[in-house]
């Protein structure tokens, strides 16, 4: 990163599919339940049921990371597991790993990309409607989610659900 006269910082940025090898380095965005289940998803990838992306800087060091569930929704990818690492928000590098998204889910012809955002989220709410997304309702969510003690839980929440157009 570097910043400009205008006191602007410039990123340089990569977006690229999850590899195995970067499973160790994704620990600061997984539980180590989420981070068991990961093989399994990088073989949903291969499968083109969905994508996992990281953004990386020229170092190599991972920045964020997100997915498209492809299998979810008729007529639009689902983008989801969004997170840029606490330090780096603000910055915009969930605004590239969004597009980056996005440019998958037109690739494939689809006609509409949706994004969940939890209802106690309102910073990444503002990002997603700043992004053209647009909220059409809402829904209950769950998953599991582990402790710091390291014992499962289920996680309730809801979540507004938000699509955008990407045919124009």
């Amino acid at each position: 990163m570097g910043t400009t006269h205008t006191g602007v910082v410039e990123l340089h940025l990569t977006v690229r599919d999850m590899e195995e090898a970067d499973l160790p380095d994704l620990a600061c965005f997984y539980s180590r339940l989420g981070l068991e289940k990961m093989p399994a998803e990088l073989e949903r990838a291969r499968r083109g049921v969905v994508d996992h992306l990281v953004v990386c800087t020229p170092s190599g060091l991972l920045v964020a990371k997100g997915g498209v569930n492809y299998d979810e929704k008729p007529e639009a990818g689902v983008i989801w597991t969004l997170s840029v690492r606490a330090e780096l928000r603000s910055l915009g590098i969930g605004t590239v790993l969004i597009g980056a998204a996005e440019d998958r889910i037109r690739a494939r012809g689809l006609p509409r990309a949706e994004i969940g955002v939890e209802e106690n989220n309102p910073r990444a709410l503002a990002l997603y409607e700043r992004l053209g997304y647009v909220a059409y309702g809402s829904e209950p969510a769950s998953w599991d989610d582990e402790a710091e003690d390291g014992t499962v839980q289920l996680y309730e929440t809801t979540c507004t659900l938000l699509r955008k157009d990407l045919r124009s």
